[in-house]
Order: structure tokens, then C-alpha cells, then sequence
């Protein structure tokens, strides 16, 4: 019997070989804070590639050093951590697994104390390496320090920025790039009217909140060519009045697909803070939405553990692909272990682990 979840989908010229997608996660390991990927990134996402996931999204990679949430993210925004990130592209590739890569700033949340290996939480002092953080107007998020407000020319900078960080991400292998503008980072700041009160160009209306991103996605695409599939995570709706809801993104993923994005990874919540309702699949029901209203390509997360609920997700409509995020975690080898559970004759299982799966 064959089931979705080991469907091949293909996006442009890039065949992913089943829907069982890993979603970037921060790792916090770039130990030396030089934004350049280590062996522990290697045996991380390696250990998900061997275990037979579809696609593979390099973490949060800060496109400046100014735009990474803690000193320990990686970067690519010079050779070395380019040259870094290849062969780790190219194992994951050697395994079957198609490699991708977020490219974030991650605006007035940046400059952060890292989640682990310190007891100290909020913003880093300037005097402890901490440094000032972007945003599109003078609003903090709760707890951290107050941003500058980005003027033009520092929005035309980070546009840059990203597009330098795509042309790396082509020269290190990567089949597919993300753009991150979810979670209350930079681009989601400026969607977001709880963040973005400016009255120029880039504030006021959707369409002028949603400028700075279709041009970092002009940007990216003018570097990446047309055969390479290009992803944008959004937050479909802030969980507070006066926020972002399901009905504008719906409008902002219109616009996106004008500029030639070929999937939206849709998550929520994270620009302010705010009581969301989670369980299983908590954010499912939005990625059917903009599906469904718009008919652009989406992947699930949120809460998503069980290799039924996953398949049940892709067979009812809802998505194209779901991202397992903390269940990759526990188990690298989720898509080996659902073909068991499924029964599903998986003919890329290392021969290595055949014992297992038999």
C-alpha cells in the first residue's frame, strides 16, 4: 500500500523523494561564534538524512552578524562559514535527503542570551558582545532591548545581505532555500502592525508592511535562478487582536506567489507575546487554509508525532509536506520507523540499519 507520506513531491527542478521534512532548528553550536558549522551540525543534520527524511532545513542562518538570535547561530555571510556548510550539504545529499537552508535576520529579537550552556536569558549587554538590534520602528519585544528603527538605506542593506547569503548557499550545494519571515524575527516584524508603526513606505498598509520582503524574495530569486525552489516561513496569525490573522497572510502569500515562491511553511505566534492554544497539530488547520484559498504548496508543523496523524494530515488535504521538529529530535529516524509502522516498502533504508527495519 502506498501512502503520501512517501510520495515524491517535486517543486520546480527539485524531486524531494517523500513529504517527511525536517523544519530548521536552532542548535546553538556555532561554539566559537563565528557563524561557521561544525562537526556537531554535521552528525545533527546527517543523523536526519541517513534516517530518511525528504528535505532538510539548515537552521536560522543569520544573513549579518547583527541579524542572529545569539552569538552562537550560524552565519553565512562570508566564504569560510559557505565552505563549512558544503560538505555538510553534500553528505546529507549522499544519504537522499534534499538540502535547504533558512536565511533570517532576526531583528529586534536578535543579540539574545543562547537557551542553553548559560543560565542568563533576554538581551546581551553591549559590554558582553551583545550589540544594537534592527527593527522597522522603535518597539521592543518584551524583556529585550529596544531596536533602532531601520531607515531605507539599512533596509536596502539587509536586501543585499540576503541575496549574497543565497549566492553562498548555491556555491555550497544547497537544492532549495527558505526565507524566514515567521516568529517575530525581522521580516515578520515588519508584516506585523504590533511591530511596524512606520508611516513611510514600508508601513501602513499589507501591502506596504509586506514590501520588504518581496524584495528580499526578488533578491533571493535574481541569485538562486528559476530551477531552484524557494520556501518562505510565515506566522499566519500573531494570536492577538490587532495582529496578523489567517485572512492577511492569505493576502501576503498571494503577493508571494506573484514572486515566485513555491511553498509556504506555515507556523504562528512568536512577535508578541500571547496565550496559543497548543496540542497535536495546533497550526495544521492554517496551512489547510492557505492552501485551500490559495492554492499554493504548504507544509504543516506544530505538534506533529505520530506517523498516522502525519499521513492523515497529507491524505485529508491539509498540506503538501509536514515538518516534524521535536520528533525528529527524539527519533532521526522517524521516516524509517512510519514506513514500519504504515507498512510501506521504503527502498532507501541504509543497509546498515536493515536488521532494524525488517
Amino acid at each position: 500500500m502506498s501512502h503520501l507520506l512517501f510520495e515524491p513531491l517535486t517543486l520546480r527542478e527539485v524531486t524531494f523523494r517523500n513529504r517527511i521534512w525536517v523544519p530548521p532548528m536552532c542548535q546553538y553550536s556555532a561554539l566559537k561564534e563565528d557563524g561557521v558549522a561544525t562537526d556537531w551540525h554535521l552528525a545533527h543534520l546527517g543523523g536526519m538524512a541517513r534516517g530518511g527524511a525528504g528535505a532538510i532545513i539548515v537552521e536560522a542562518t543569520g544573513v549579518v552578524p547583527e541579524g542572529r538570535i545569539s552569538p552562537q547561530d550560524l552565519g553565512l555571510w562570508n566564504d569560510a562559514q559557505r565552505d563549512a556548510l558544503a560538505p555538510i550539504v553534500g553528505f546529507m545529499q549522499s544519504q537522499g535527503a534534499r538540502a535547504g537552508i533558512q536565511l533570517a535576520h532576526a531583528g529586534r529579537k536578535a543579540a539574545t542570551w543562547s537557551p542553553w550552556g548559560t543560565n542568563r536569558t533576554g538581551s546581551i549587554p553591549l559590554d558582553e558582545g551583545g550589540w544594537v538590534t534592527d527593527g522597522p520602528s522603535e518597539l521592543a519585544f518584551p524583556g529585550l532591548a529596544a531596536p533602532r528603527a531601520l531607515d531605507e538605506a539599512g533596509i536596502r542593506e539587509i536586501v543585499e545581505a540576503f541575496a549574497a547569503s543565497a549566492h553562498r548557499a548555491m556555491e555550497a550545494g544547497f537544492d532549495f532555500v527558505e526565507i524566514h519571515a515567521a516568529h517575530g524575527y525581522l521580516l515578520h516584524e515588519f508584516l506585523s502592525p504590533l511591530s511596524n508603526t512606520r508611516t513611510d513606505e514600508y508601513g501602513g498598509t499589507l501591502l506596504n508592511r509586506a514590501r520588504f520582503l518581496l524584495e528580499v524574495v526578488d533578491a533571493v530569486r535574481g541569485e538562486i535562478g528559476e530551477s531552484v525552489p524557494m520556501f518562505v516561513r510565515l506566522s499566519a496569525t500573531d494570536w492577538t487582536d490587532g495582529g496578523l490573522t489567517l485572512d492577511d497572510t492569505v493576502e501576503i502569500v498571494k503577493l508571494l506567489e506573484e514572486h515566485s515562491v513555491d511553498l509556504i511553511d506555515v507556523s504562528t505566534g512568536a512577535n508578541v507575546p500571547a496565550t496559543i492554544p497548543v496540542g497535536p497539530g495546533y497550526q495544521v488547520a492554517f496551512a489547510a487554509g492557505i492552501r485551500e484559498r490559495t492554492g499554493v504548496p504548504t507544509a504543516a508543523v506544530g505538534l506533529i508525532t505520530e506517523p498516522f496523524q502525519a499521513e492523515q494530515i497529507l491524505a485529508s488535504g491539509q498540506a503538501d509536506a509536514v515538518l516534524l521538529g521535536r520528533e525528529m529530535l527524539r527519533d532521526p529516524h522517524f521516516a524509517i520507523r512510519a514506513a514500519r509502522t504504515l507498512r510501506q516498502e521504503l527502498p532507501y533504508v541504509p543497509g546498515q540499519y536493515l536488521r532494524a527495519y525488517r
